[in-house]
């Protein structure tokens, strides 16, 4: 295991961080550990591509069961209304 010193650090995060590891039961030291941890594994998630993360946001649905218009219907045109008012 490594030792890193933090120096010159602002005295309200210094408060801030002494009382989010107080609310989670952990020391100071033990709650930097962990707010590292999460942010450095979350960034391991950013490899994903963009592809991959449209994959898996679609992946529960049913698209196989969609009604599809048939491809030889033409675009109806848009209907605008009466614009001379």
């Amino acid at each position: 295991m490594s030792t890193l010193t933090v120096r010159n650090l602002d005295e309200d995060l210094k408060i801030r961080l002494r009382i989010r590891a107080a609310e989670n039961g952990r020391s100071m030291e033990a709650e930097v550990r962990e707010i590292l941890a999460q942010v450095l594994l979350d960034d391991e998630d950013e490899t994903e591509t963009q592809g991959m993360r449209i994959i898996r946001a679609l992946s529960g649905l049913r698209i196989d069961e969609l009604e599809l218009p048939s491809r030889n219907e033409f675009q109806r045109p848009i209907d605008f209304g009466d614009l001379d008012e």
